[in-house]
């Protein structure tokens, strides 16, 4: 179709606003594109091309959709041709489509209305102590201050002490010095981080992250972008049983899944009992 016709058509769309309050049968089909035995309509173009849209940014819609219409008519044709009576008898899997979709809208809905989803730090506490086992850590992770300055940062050498210290003066020293001087810093020494999270930070080289981890505590490497410290204040070694503070938001999880599962079950089992007492369901004897 030439840039003609594709302006004819977007004229057509344009005035078929015009058209909206006539009957029905009144309004004549006008027929843009034929894929053997199916034909488009400008009707089916309604409203793809947003209002305001250039001339070219229109040709340009409506060129993709029709030849996206034709392509899949195309395809599908190509099916029809190949598959045969019972490859293409899609009904049986349309309704089990249908049957799971409507049934995982009713278990959301009921999901949204009636989960509880408050847990108290003792389940979370009782939880983990029951599945420690299922807590193995696949990754080792630190606790540690880390801090970056540039090369030319002052005070280096109150640096070199406050980050090693565990005075709290010296602490609230080295946080006022790294909101004035550091590129960059977490001084979150209670949260668990990943210690390969560290490593994409700090420019430390090992072949044997466990062995390093057991051997250093206070680190202080340089590149050319500037001067890293680290104070690695406590550490645990992958395979090793994973920390309650570590695993907290994922035992949340674990514990509403439980009870998603359990409201689905508790109505199932409902439902069922309703329909047997009601005499809905029964199993024939097929020998009869």
């Amino acid at each position: 179709m030439n840039k003609n016709g594709l302006l004819y058509i977007i004229l057509l769309l344009q005035l078929s606003a015009c058209r909206f309050f006539q009957k029905e049968e009144e309004q004549q089909p006008d027929v843009i594109a034929r894929a053997f035995e199916k034909q488009l309509y400008v009707s089916d173009l309604k409203n793809i091309v947003p209002r305001g849209a250039s001339h070219q940014d229109s040709i340009a819609i409506v060129t993709s959709f029709i030849n996206n219409w034709m392509k899949q008519q195309v395809v599908l044709q190509k099916a029809e041709d190949n598959l045969n009576d019972q490859q293409k008898d899609v009904s049986r899997k349309l309704e089990e489509y249908r049957n799971s979709l409507i049934t995982y809208i009713y278990e959301s809905e009921l999901i949204r209305q009636k989960l509880d989803t408050s847990v108290t730090e003792e389940e979370i506490k009782a939880y983990y102590n029951d599945h420690q086992a299922n807590f193995l850590l696949k990754d080792n992770i630190v606790k540690a201050t880390y801090v970056k300055v540039p090369l030319n940062a002052p005070k280096l050498e109150k640096v070199r002490g406050w980050y090693k210290s565990s005075n709290s003066r010296d602490s609230s020293l080295l946080i006022d010095y790294c909101h004035q001087f550091a590129s960059d810093f977490f001084l979150g020494t209670d949260d668990w981080l990943l210690f390969d999270e560290l490593l994409k930070k700090v420019p430390i080289k090992t072949y044997d992250k466990e062995e390093y981890l057991r051997n250093n505590r206070f680190i202080e490497v340089s590149d050319t972008s500037g001067i890293y410290f680290i104070n690695i204040k406590g550490f645990k070694i992958k395979e090793s049983i994973s920390p309650l503070s570590f695993e907290r938001d994922n035992i949340y999880s674990l514990i509403i899944n439980k009870r998603k599962l359990e409201l689905i079950d508790a109505m199932e089992k409902s439902a069922f009992d309703d329909a047997v007492r009601n005499n809905n369901i029964k199993i024939y004897d097929a020998k009869k």
